[in-house]
């Protein structure tokens, strides 16, 4: 019994140095899944956040594409992941919460499956056309559109999108006819939207930008109240006597349920502390970014998801929008 005794005390005494002994996060490289293929809004913006995380994570910060079904896909390769924190989600309105909306059965709970990180920022979302498209402002494509003899045809990133409820709604609030054709993002939407094959796109302005500028697509509106620090010439939506078309795309990090607590703080703390850095910062607003907002914790960025959640319910609701 002794000799029981003097063998079981050793490991007994290092019972708790082992349970109270974790690793230090991260331990390995990262992944950050944007949910749309590159060239889009949401690539500039995953990219860059990347960049700064690895940097302060001491850990490479492995971008992956993975478009499809308006971010579905992308969505669900987090959702099943490890929640050890080492799988993020470059979230955003269109892409995780619109998305969710319109999908009739998702292979994943919105709620339960992530783990909310940080706000990013918010860019409000340009209204452009093909130049052969007769109207340099919404009035004037109004009466386009009524003229029309066919539905006006428009590009978007995937089914519940926020280009896909945008364009919905400016059928809804012109009282137009709209035809929403989707791709699995932005890039191959515009590349359509440019070779004339269909009549308007919208977006959040960073993959718009060098071809407003060099006339291959002409912006009509910026949809919201405030006008764009990237396109300061543009007129708003609302400057315009369409309020209701107030649109902005944002940006947040996700990561897996069941991520510990302390390896969302780790995400947390690099994710703000790249926001604060002056030349993201330069870089997020260049490309459209106007509202860079880091979330003051976590628990913020889940009642951000809530109430977005609300507001879209309606808009999707109103619009009709549904997986065909």
């Amino acid at each position: 019994m002794r000799r029981r005794q003097a063998l079981l005390l050793p490991s007994l005494l290092a019972l708790p140095r082992l349970a109270g002994a974790q690793p230090a996060f991260p331990t390995r490289p990262l992944r950050l899944v944007i949910p749309f293929t590159a060239g889009g809004s949401n690539d500039v913006v995953g990219r860059m956040i990347a960049e700064g995380m690895a940097q302060r994570l001491g850990q490479p910060v492995v971008v992956e594409n993975r478009g499809g079904a308006g971010g579905v896909i992308g969505n669900d390769q987090v959702a099943k992941a490890p929640g050890d924190g080492h799988t993020l989600l470059l979230a955003g309105s269109g892409s995780f919460v619109i998305s969710s909306l319109v999908q009739p059965r998702l292979p994943y709970d919105p709620v339960r499956d992530f783990t909310p990180v940080g706000f990013i920022g918010a860019a409000p979302n340009v209204i452009t056309v093909n130049p052969r498209v007769a109207a340099r402002n919404l009035a004037e494509f109004q009466a386009v559109a009524r003229a029309a003899p066919t539905p006006m045809r428009y590009g978007t990133p995937g089914v519940g999108t926020n280009g896909h409820a945008l364009g919905a709604m400016i059928g809804v609030v012109l009282g137009v006819e709209m035809e929403a054709v989707h791709y699995r993002g932005t890039g191959p939407a515009l590349t359509d939207v440019l070779a004339g094959r269909l009549d308007l796109i919208t977006n959040a302005s960073a993959p718009l930008q060098p071809h407003i500028a060099a006339g291959t697509l002409r912006a009509l509106a910026v949809a919201g109240k405030s006008r764009s620090a990237a396109l300061p010439d543009v007129p708003t939506s609302v400057e315009q006597g369409f309020p209701e078309l107030d649109s902005a795309t944002w940006y947040a990090i996700l990561a897996s349920g069941g991520t510990p607590p302390a390896a969302v703080a780790a995400l947390h703390a690099a994710l703000n502390a790249t926001l604060a850095e002056p030349e993201v910062r330069r870089r997020l607003i260049e490309n459209g970014v106007d509202e860079i907002a880091p979330s003051a914790s976590p628990a913020d960025l889940a009642r951000l998801l809530a109430e977005d959640r609300d507001r879209w319910a309606r808009v999707v609701g109103r619009a009709g929008l549904r997986v065909e």
